[in-house]
């Protein structure tokens, strides 16, 4: 599970900003059971997403460097640009887990050209072991480790490549358990249009688990009564249809479905969904013909169902997009409750969503050391801080006083400024209008 996560120099977060997931009270406990849900609050481009980008990124670099590392190549990276010191210093990443009851600390610092920093440690009993550290080109391993196999790792590491990742591909057992945590981080953008994930049209192709993805949309109360998979064959269409208007056709239900299991074959995958509709008869529609809202809790479905089988980290940037708040309460229920996130799975999220600082049936939808806001300075320098910083009373009302700005992490309004701006506008339309007469 995932203690804390640090970054800096990345995107608009310049200065080091920790999130740090540690129950209140808990944070010097090495042990201890993270929270299960951490939620980012915040004004519009205070760096939300930059945030849990930041970590993407990280979980990214050490799934993929060992394939993307040319020599040579250099890195591709999003440090922070508003200032020229900041652009060419190094950016760091750091997370704290807890695997088996084991604290690691896995983190590193890179520059457009190489990997500066690296290191990895292990503290069981409370005490540190190191794993590996790296400093340039010199890797040193502790004591315990088998010299001669990581010697061999070390030779073949690129300048620009994580030891981690080409330890783990080697199958260093050392390091194991941390590369299989990130391989363990899902991301997917609320606001994102496309096709679904593919883990939920794998589920619902799949007889043994198709029904944990219709359970999760009934209880959602949309109206449905059953979903599956059928195939779309574009040449047995095409025997039925006309000529005239064939390709038209076709086009059409490729981008109404857009759920193609290869767009450059002639069959599709096309979701039906079941719905009862008057006198309690059922019809089969299409998840084309389904509200935005619902087709994007089908595609929260696969991400949502896997991690909480698996464990790992879901993060989820701006979760708020097309979901009612009551189903966004829904979905992190399940992640609340041990009964059905058995394998402390975790979910991230980004939201404008301030409901979900209140309640919901009687109960706090999210713990006081859940809450996490996110400000953007005069500067252009993103700061994170918790609720918790805020002492917050019990019973509080903390969607109303959120608000009101006393957290901060809201946008400062001008109706003057709007108003300027429409007039200006109006201006410039009827300077338009005299110069072409």
């Amino acid at each position: 599970m995932l203690l804390s996560f640090r970054v800096s120099n990345h995107r608009s977060i310049r200065e080091e900003q920790q999130l740090l997931l540690a129950r209140v009270g808990d944070a010097s406990d090495a042990g201890g059971r993270p929270v299960p849900i951490a939620v980012l609050f915040g004004a519009n481009a205070a760096g939300k997403s930059n945030v849990v980008d930041a970590l993407h990124f990280m979980a990214g670099l050490v799934r993929t460097s060992h394939r993307d590392a040319e020599p040579g190549a250099g890195l591709v990276r999003s440090p922070f640009l508003l200032d020229q010191e900041s652009a060419e210093a190094a950016s760091w990443y750091v997370v704290d887990l807890v695997l088996d009851g084991v604290r690691h600390t896995y983190g590193f610092g890179l520059d457009d050209e190489r990997i500066r920093d690296e290191w990895l440690y292990r503290y069981p009993g409370g005490e540190r072991q190191t794993v590996f550290e790296r400093s340039g080109d010199d890797i040193r391993f502790g004591d315990e480790a088998p010299r001669p196999e990581l010697d061999l790792v070390r030779s073949i590491t690129e300048p620009n490549a994580l030891f981690l990742t080409v330890a783990a591909r080697s199958r260093q057992a050392g390091v194991q358990p941390v590369y299989a945590w990130f391989m363990n981080v899902r991301f997917r953008a609320g606001g994102a249009h496309g096709s679904p994930d593919p883990g939920s049209l794998l589920r619902l192709q799949d007889p043994r688990r198709a029904a944990s993805v219709v359970a999760l949309l009934r209880a959602a109360d949309l109206g449905i009564e059953d979903m599956g998979v059928e195939d779309f064959d574009a040449a047995e269409a095409g025997d039925r249809l006309s000529v005239r208007g064939f390709a038209d056709r076709l086009l059409r239900e490729l981008r109404r479905t857009e759920l193609s299991t290869c767009l450059f074959t002639t069959t599709t995958a096309r979701v039906w969904v079941q719905q009862k509709g008057r006198g309690g008869s059922s019809t089969r529609l299409g998840l084309e013909d389904q509200s935005q809202g619902t087709r994007m809790l089908f595609d929260y479905a696969g991400p949502v169902l896997d991690t909480l089988e698996q464990g790992g980290v879901l993060i989820v940037d701006e979760v708020d997009a097309s979901l009612h708040p009551r189903i966004t309460a829904h979905l992190i229920r399940l992640f609340q409750e041990p009964a059905t996130n058995p394998h402390a799975a975790q979910l991230l999220l980004t939201t404008h969503d301030v409901s979900l600082l209140g309640r919901c049936g009687g109960e706090e939808i999210l713990r006081r050391d859940q809450i996490w806001f996110v400000e953007k300075d005069r500067h252009g320098e993103s700061a994170l801080y918790p609720l918790s910083d805020f002492e917050p009373r019990d019973g509080e009302n903390r969607e109303r006083r959120y608000l009101g700005g006393s957290y901060g992490a809201v946008p400062v309004l001008s109706d003057e400024r709007f108003e300027a701006a429409l007039a200006a506008r109006g201006k410039a339309a009827a300077d338009d209008e005299d110069a072409e007469a």
